[in-house]
């Protein structure tokens, strides 16, 4: 009974602190009573005291029931502040169901030093471990950005550094292990980008190049080439095939409709038709799978933001 009254008073002080998010899914086209409809509500809100911030928020089911400690899904709660010029915060994650453990999240970052650090954790009735540690240091140098990012995973026992460079038109990132390593190169022309991606097992190139009205996007790697040409038609519609070696093909097509809803479908033959209609605060996504000429189901997800 405790456990209900908590979470009451909890979704108490969302209603007044943040706009609840409320989402419906139809698997399969069909759904059975209200349970099939999947009605899922998020709340989130924020309040200061002094120099500590907090933040917090929940995600329950929406049915009936008698049960109310059996709705909530997940809450979570976040704590931030300032010490000696670290800005420090800590998010705890937890199942709503299973109140006995946390995934714990700690991030320290000081801007003089240009210094962050983050360690991730679980905590519970049975103790608590350290899953993994990391930190960030930033440098700037003749106008580009330096960082050295080493990292390491203590369940694992595996550690690695991220390398990052850039300077505006050029971005560098290699990441290290004494098992593998991966480079990262990403360049900015005025009116193309390009990107290679090489590691030990694979090499990708991707160039993506935009003239007026019209977009051209070329991935390419040993097994497989991709190749997306994106005509803006008029102000509302852009239509965009993409083709790849295996003989795959879709089409996109977005049309922006009146006060800046957008409609999106996108066709794959033998595969799936793909429908995402966005209306301010309505978000509807519908996925049909088909086979030939034939619908085989409908997934249907639906997102309304909630104003109390």
């Amino acid at each position: 009974m405790k456990l209900s009254i908590a979470y009451l008073a909890l979704f108490a002080t969302c209603v007044h602190a943040g706009r609840p998010k409320l989402s419906i899914s139809v698997q399969d086209g069909s759904f059975d009573g209200v349970d099939g409809l999947n009605p899922t509500l998020s709340w989130e809100g924020s309040s200061s005291n002094g120099d500590l911030d907090v933040s917090y928020g929940i995600e329950s089911d929406v049915r009936p029931t008698s049960d109310l400690a059996s709705l909530p899904k997940s809450v979570w709660g976040k704590v931030k502040t300032d010490v000696s010029g670290w800005g420090v915060s800590a998010r705890a994650d937890i199942d709503a169901q299973d109140l006995s453990a946390a995934d714990v999240e700690v991030d320290a970052d000081n801007s003089d030093a240009d210094l962050a650090i983050r360690l991730t954790a679980s905590a519970g009735s049975s103790g608590g471990s350290v899953k993994t540690v990391e930190a960030t240091k930033g440098m700037d140098m003749d106008g580009a950005r330096i960082t050295i990012n080493p990292r390491y995973n203590v369940a694992d026992e595996q550690a690695d550094i991220v390398l990052g460079y850039n300077n505006d038109a050029t971005d560098v990132k290699l990441t290290a292990s004494a098992d593998s390593q991966e480079v990262v190169v990403s360049h900015k022309l005025e009116n193309t980008g390009i990107k290679l991606t090489a590691s030990a097992d694979s090499q990708e190139v991707e160039i993506d190049h935009k003239i007026d009205n019209t977009g051209i996007k070329l991935t390419a790697s040993v097994d497989n080439q991709e190749l997306t040409l994106s005509q803006q038609l008029n102000d509302r519609d852009r239509v965009s095939p993409t083709l790849n070696s295996n003989g795959d093909i879709s089409v996109e097509w977005e049309r922006t409709l009146d006060d800046d809803s957008r409609l999106t479908a996108t066709v794959k033959p033998n595969d799936s038709i793909d429908v995402e209609w966005n209306d301010g605060d309505w978000t509807a996504n519908v996925n049909m799978p088909i086979s030939g000429t034939d619908i085989t189901g409908a997934n249907v997800h639906v997102k309304r933001d909630l104003v109390f």
